[in-house]
């Protein structure tokens, strides 16, 4: 079925595009972008008044399968992203097993497949059993499919191996997300270090357990020349240290989530537990830096870290809680309220930072992007939608967020996968 999305303000940072436009989809492709544009036979949406983007991408998602299914799955995972917008999310390693093979890539490309709700890509495991010991069979995981390396969850705390494996990593053209935290630091840390964690008898995890770690990959990139992708940057040195290095053209790129501009370690007061992250949420001063990198375009990306886990891993003392909260459907409306509306990214800055910018990290071919001939992935965003968190509304299968409760501006309207219509009025 032929689509014509009419009347839309599109914006498209791969086209320099971002005025009132149609785009007409034909089949699983973009076939045409401009004005006043007709297509007999094709089902025509209105979408008068509202955003028109790339499809989102999300770069760093916890799906949990294989392994944890009771936390969530393909399925529930990707009705998540289709109703916060994202046609296609990167999934992490850390399952169980952990994906530092090629047959557990394969599987995930095969199970995902039978979902038939968001494109998945799977990131493969730099060490075999997240161990941080032994490289995996890295050639053949890119073979399998694998988008890029990482332990993300347990940082490479060996040097020479992260060296290596670099070295590796470069022969296939895959970047490495490097999960920056120094464990003989942050070692038992549950929160910020700081005055607050203070107050609340909690151990705190010193911002110098990322910051040393950032240096160090940024060193260990200069070496090998090799691509490397700093995961959920949360401190204000690192986001200097990472300008700094791009100012001296080494191959380094970085993401940062909405909850390290959206929230400070204050959101720990009362030991709410769904404000328990890794690197956990840090002060405003850090938050202000974080928007001044993505503005300035240090911030490569801004990625979710959907990190789904159940009630019983939540709701017991802070310091035995899981690290991690839901993301996908909460996503775009905060860079909506934080950032387009007070004027730190415009709407086609925000585009890149969560599709065009994570397609060409991740090499996704025909994707991020609304020119003719691209995969028809589309995100279109409503600004009038007002609607409250609510537990019992999200899709994902777990609901750890501090933000339920919170009233959130906009929302995603209509989400297309491949030119087909995956969620519309709410309804996936």
């Amino acid at each position: 079925m032929d689509i014509l999305l009419k009347g839309g303000h599109v914006v498209d940072p791969s086209a320099d595009l971002d005025s009132a436009a149609d785009v007409l989809i034909k089949g699983a492709t973009v076939a045409d972008v401009g004005r006043s544009l007709k297509a007999n036979g094709a089902k025509t949406i209105d979408c008068k008044g509202r955003i028109v983007l790339p499809g989102l991408i999300d770069m760093h998602t916890h799906l949990r399968q294989p392994g944890r299914e009771d936390e969530e799955t393909f399925i529930t995972g990707g009705k998540a992203a289709l109703k916060g917008g994202f046609t296609s999310v990167l999934c992490m390693a850390n399952t169980n097993p952990a994906v530092d093979n090629k047959s557990v890539v394969e599987y995930i490309y095969a199970e995902s497949a039978k979902a038939d709700l968001v494109n998945i890509y799977t990131v493969g495991a730099v060490t075999k059993g997240l161990e941080g010991k032994e490289l995996t069979e890295i050639g053949q995981i890119f073979e399998a499919g694998a988008k890029a390396l990482s332990d993300d969850g347990r940082p490479i705390m060996d040097a020479e191996l992260m060296r290596c494996a670099l070295e590796y990593a470069k022969m296939f053209g895959l970047p490495i997300i490097s999960h920056c935290e120094d464990l003989s630091l942050s070692r038992n840390g549950v929160m910020n270090e700081g005055f607050i964690s203070t107050k609340l008898g909690l151990k705190g995890v010193p911002r110098a357990a990322e910051i040393v770690m950032v240096v160090r990959d940024i060193e260990l990139a200069q070496l090998t020349g090799s691509r490397v992708h700093i995961a959920h940057v949360s401190t204000k040195e690192s986001v200097e240290l990472i300008r700094q290095a791009k100012k001296k053209k080494i191959n380094i790129t970085c993401e940062t989530c909405p909850h390290y501009f959206t929230l400070t370690e204050e959101a720990v007061s009362g030991f709410n537990t769904n404000a328990k992250v890794n690197p956990p949420l840090r002060t405003t001063d850090d938050a202000e830096a974080i928007k001044k990198g993505l503005a300035d375009g240090t911030i490569d990306a801004i990625a979710t870290d959907h990190a789904p886990h159940t009630e019983e891993e939540k709701d017991i003392e802070f310091d035995f809680a899981a690290s991690g909260m839901i993301g996908l459907e909460t996503a775009l409306p905060l860079v909506y309220m934080e950032l387009i509306g007070k004027k730190v990214l415009s709407w086609s800055q925000a585009a890149e930072k969560m599709s065009l910018n994570p397609a060409k990290i991740l090499r996704l071919s025909g994707k991020g992007s609304l020119k003719p001939g691209s995969d028809a992935d589309v995100t279109v965003f409503d600004l009038e939608i007002k609607r409250v968190v609510e537990a019992k509304d999200l899709e994902s299968k777990s609901k750890n967020t501090p933000f339920i409760g919170k009233t959130l501006n906009g929302a995603a309207a209509l989400t297309i996968v491949g030119g087909k219509i995956k969620f519309e009025g709410g309804v996936v």
